[in-house]
Parts: structure tokens; sequence; C-alpha cells
């Protein structure tokens, strides 16, 4: 897919109006406390310029929260970070090694709650000159991609469950390969995908 023709589909899908998300969103018997207090948090949702591809890390399994899950480059909020972006952006560069400077931000998607009390932005950007990455040893085991085609088509997605804190928990996934995409992350790319779906 051209250069051009991803940012416009993806500024596209970006302009139209929708609501956030939630680890919650398939368990609707799940209740939220109402003075929950929800930490701000950023993720990249990166776009290769080259491939059309979208940047995904495995995260270390050595890690003591969510070892060897799926998940874009991202965290929380640091003083330090003047905005959402800025976190984004710094914590891509912490965990796979991307420079900033090749990233063109285009907007972001609609904020997800998670079930460890984030509040995640999801900043979508292209990622321009062919960037190589560099894995953080301590926290990221891989750096991979997948097509934007694959997980813009929301028939590759499938909602599954699982048993958690004693209940059947109920969530999405969409899997490529080797690689078991589930949980917050299938969750934010599922509503890109419906974004994309109507474009």
């Amino acid at each position: 897919m051209p250069k051009p023709e991803i940012a416009h589909l993806l500024r596209d899908a970006l302009s139209r109006k929708g609501s956030g998300s939630s680890d919650f969103d398939l368990n609707p018997d799940v209740k939220l406390p109402e003075d929950r207090v929800l930490r701000p948090a950023a993720v990249l949702v990166g776009v290769l310029a080259d491939t059309g591809q979208v940047v995904l890390t495995k995260r270390s399994a050595r890690l003591k929260h969510h070892p060897g899950q799926i998940a874009f480059p991202g965290g929380k909020q640091d003083p330090t970070d003047p905005t959402l972006t800025a976190a984004a952006l710094r914590e891509a560069q912490e965990e796979i090694g991307l420079d900033p400077t090749q990233v063109e931000i285009l907007g972001e998607l609609p904020v997800h709650e998670t079930v460890t009390s984030f509040r995640v932005t999801p900043i979508v950007g292209i990622i321009h000159g062919g960037p190589r990455f560099v894995p953080e040893a301590g926290e990221v085991d891989e750096v991979f991609s997948v097509p934007l085609s694959h997980l813009g088509n929301p028939a590759n997605y499938h909602i599954e469950g699982r048993r958690w804190q004693g209940r059947r928990r109920y969530y999405f996934s969409v899997p490529y390969g080797p690689y078991y995409i589930w949980g917050a992350t299938a969750r934010i790319l599922r509503g890109l995908a419906d974004r994309l779906d109507q474009t």
C-alpha cells in the first residue's frame, strides 16, 4: 500500500467519532468502583511507512506483569512527560530504540481502560525511514510487525474466554502466525479495525 494512502486511511479512520473501550467491554457483569483512580498511560500504534505494517512487541517472559504477552510499545505517563504523545514516544525509544523524529503523529484513538487501572491513550503514527529496532533486554523479547490489512479486518477477530478470579472472562483475540494477540492490545486494534472498516 503506497505511503500516502496509508496515512490517508488512518487519518480518515481517526476522524470518525467513537467511544472509548475497556478490558470489561465483553463482561457486562463486572461492577467497577465509581471512585477508582486511573493512571494515565499511552501506547504507540506505529505503522511502518514502507510496508504498511503495525509494530508490536513481545514482552519479556521475565516481567512480573503480563510476561510474554503481545503489546504496543508504551507505558505510564511520567511527571517529566509534557503530553501523552511524549510519553508514548519516550517509551517506544526506551523499549525498542525508535527515534522519535522518525514518527509522524496522526492522532489518537479513544481511551482504553485496563483491568490494572490504567487509562491508556493509543497514539497513532507513521514510522518513516526504515528504523532498526533494538529491544530493551529487560522488557522486550522481540519486536515484530503485522500487516495493517490483517489487523484492520474485523473478520480476523475472535471472542474467547478463560477463567480469571473465579469467573469466566471474555476478550478479543486476533492471532497472526505464531503470535497470539489478545486482551487490551487486541481490543484497541479492534477499535481501529471498526473505524477502518467504515472508510
